[in-house]
């Protein structure tokens, strides 16, 4: 499986229990909707190898307890810690017009309603306290919140991204 052709669902956070059991983290807005997974593919020596899962259960914490087949003890699950799930981007909900996923936004040029065309978005940022975009702008990376009131709308068809930047925002980035 092609790794540009996936998207991160989650990673392996720690063991849980001594039969080869683990907690998953989810970096997905509806968890419920992957609950009953028959596998997923985890990335090992830059490769993704698929993984079948006997159990993947969403927790009310909204973290899931899995068990990977032939992964029976503490140590077989101990080696998973840390690793990354993938699935599929055909694993992926359609979405309505008004909806986005992030990784879509990347190669859509950004327009501010007062500044004009920023730039092209080149990469998305997912960090746990906020949501970038990445823009190419002039040379120089410019980062984005993903945030309403900064991101006014997303035209799919256009692959445009409307936006309303902060007075000075983008002169912070162009200072040397």
């Amino acid at each position: 499986m092609n790794k540009d052709k996936c998207f991160q669902l989650g990673y392996i956070s720690k063991v849980h229990g001594l039969h080869g059991e683990v907690t998953v983290v989810l970096d997905v807005d509806y968890p419920d909707a992957y609950e009953g997974l028959e596998h997923v593919f985890i990335e090992q020596k830059s490769r993704l190898v698929p993984f079948f899962i006997e159990y993947f259960e969403v927790q009310p914490s909204q973290k899931v307890l899995a068990k990977f087949e032939e992964y029976d003890s503490m140590d077989d699950a101990e080696k998973l810690v840390g690793s990354q799930l993938y699935l599929p981007l055909t694993a992926l909900e359609e979405l309505g017009d008004d909806q986005y996923y992030f990784h879509e936004l990347v190669g859509y040029e950004v327009e501010d309603e007062k500044l004009g065309v920023i730039g092209t978005v080149s990469f998305i940022y997912d960090l746990q306290t906020q949501d970038l975009l990445g823009v190419d702008h002039k040379g120089k990376e410019v980062l984005i919140p993903i945030q309403d009131g900064i991101i006014q709308k997303v035209d799919k068809t256009a692959k445009k991204v409307y936006s309303l930047l902060p007075e000075g925002f983008l002169e912070i980035y162009l200072e040397d």
